[in-house]
């Protein structure tokens, strides 16, 4: 089982890479769900891992039209970044929009990366269809997270049962797309979604000061979170 740590800048990757976190994600919390950081900023942390370690890139807030999408993630990808995430936002999803036909539109239109992998994210709070996970490996994406939109103190098993979870992470696996699962996760969720046996599990508010995911990173913190996956990591093992 390994560890996404969502980071804003430097400073945060070099703590989170001291920790040992297996992926460092690049965001922007202030900015919703899948806030993007400036180019220059990706570049300096991708460059500063020198592939150490991987990396991933939010493409930011973009809603279902494949030519935004497309250049939001053909931008992230010229920092060197090894992978791309895109958030499957239906139209008006904030004023409650569930419309996932233009989703799957979208999906159908995206071109694959040179030299990137790309990573589709979808959102539990946004009532998405499960066989989305479907339309994202015909889509030749590399990988699906599912994450929450509304950052607003629900975390992800508030928004989603164990048993859409579970459907989840099979029907990923069985479509062979790596499979993560986020989304203002604590140090208690831990143990149990490791049973779901995705193959990462992504924080941003468990690692923070206060457990507040617009303030900093508190190292101390980082590292109880990566000690809590590697105490539970036999009961996500065959």
């Amino acid at each position: 089982m390994r560890m996404l740590a969502s980071v804003r800048d430097l400073d945060e990757a070099r703590i989170v890479f001291d920790a040992g976190v297996d992926l460092i994600d690049l965001k922007q919390p202030a900015d919703g769900a899948l806030g993007a950081l400036p180019v220059d900023d990706i570049r300096a942390v991708v460059n500063f891992v020198a592939g150490r370690v991987a990396t991933s890139a939010t493409a930011g807030n973009v809603e279902a039209d494949a030519a935004a999408v497309q250049a939001a993630m053909a931008d992230v990808a010229a920092t060197g970044v090894d992978y791309v995430k895109a958030g499957l936002f239906p139209p008006d999803w904030v004023r409650g929009g569930r419309d996932y036909a233009p989703v799957h539109a979208c999906l159908a239109g995206l071109r694959s990366l040179s030299g990137v992998r790309r990573i589709a994210v979808v959102f539990a709070d946004l009532a998405p269809p499960v066989d989305l996970v479907d339309a994202v490996a015909e889509a030749d994406f590399d990988g699906v997270m599912v994450d929450t939109a509304h950052k607003a103190g629900l975390s992800l098993p508030d928004v989603a049962s164990r048993d859409w979870l579970a459907d989840f992470v099979a029907r990923a696996r069985a479509r062979g797309l790596l499979c993560g699962l986020a989304g203002s996760l604590r140090l208690h969720h831990v143990a149990e979604l490791m049973t779901l046996r995705p193959d990462y599990l992504g924080f941003r508010g468990a690692l923070c000061a206060d457990q507040t995911r617009a303030h900093g990173l508190d190292p101390r913190s980082v590292l109880r979170v990566r000690e809590a996956l590697r105490e539970a990591a036999p009961l996500g093992a065959d």
